[in-house]
């Protein structure tokens, strides 16, 4: 029998709360129930769940600095925020801080359950202990460190450490923007769109070491990284 996926969901509006865990609880997933972000970082610390759903909006702990908090600890558990939000600024705010996903409200649950389960099997894709090797580069996806030569690492956010995987698994070669975009982003609106476009030109300022190194837009394509 295969064991039961632990999703933490931080949730304070009780009634979604409790229709998103029963739902996902028909779906052979077990689900820790929170109802704001300060439990909810406590309940994480004791029960190492495998994913998690925050709501962005919540009292005492919301799920930005949630996340923030989480990512110190832990940089590969993915994350879907809900939020009522949806200008960029915000949606880049929480890819930056570590977000896989999220989902604006109001939301179908197919769509959740959707979502969580290409997020689960991305991350089991993407777990490697391997050190890749770019130019003057390396680069330690698990532990989301650039380093150049011998200088002190670098420590990439996680969407920026995701990213950059793809781009050297696919050196010399267009990455398609809106394959990528689905893959990472979990869609391809406008709003992942510039999201993505942030965390180039991060990489872009991150690799500028190694002259040999380049990430060049292929316009209606996508992104090429140049070693």
């Amino acid at each position: 029998m295969n064991k039961m996926t632990t999703i933490l969901l931080a949730e304070d509006e009780p009634a979604l709360g409790q229709i998103i865990k029963e739902s996902l609880e028909t779906r052979n997933f077990k689900v820790l129930l929170c109802e704001n972000g300060e439990v909810a970082f406590e309940v994480y610390q004791k029960e190492s769940p495998e994913l998690l759903v925050l709501d962005v909006m919540m009292p005492k702990k919301d799920g930005f600095t949630l996340a923030k908090d989480i990512r110190t600890l832990d940089a590969a558990i993915p994350i879907i925020f809900l939020t009522a939000k949806s200008q960029t600024q915000d949606v880049v705010k929480g890819f930056s801080l570590g977000g896989n996903d999220y989902l604006k409200k109001p939301f179908s649950m197919e769509e959740l359950i959707v979502r969580i389960h290409n997020l689960l099997h991305r991350t089991k894709l993407q777990q490697t202990s391997d050190i890749l090797y770019l130019g003057q580069y390396s680069f330690n996806f698990t532990k989301q460190l650039l380093q150049f030569k011998d200088s002190v690492a670098v420590q990439l956010t996680h969407r920026e450490a995701h990213l950059l995987f793809h781009l050297v698994k696919n050196r010399n070669q267009v990455l398609d923007r809106s394959l990528i975009l689905k893959e990472l982003w979990g869609n391809d609106d406008f709003f992942s769109a510039r999201s993505m476009d942030v965390f180039i030109t991060k990489l872009r300022k991150k690799l500028s070491s190694d002259k040999n190194i380049q990430i060049i837009n292929v316009r209606g394509f996508g992104y090429k990284l140049i070693c």
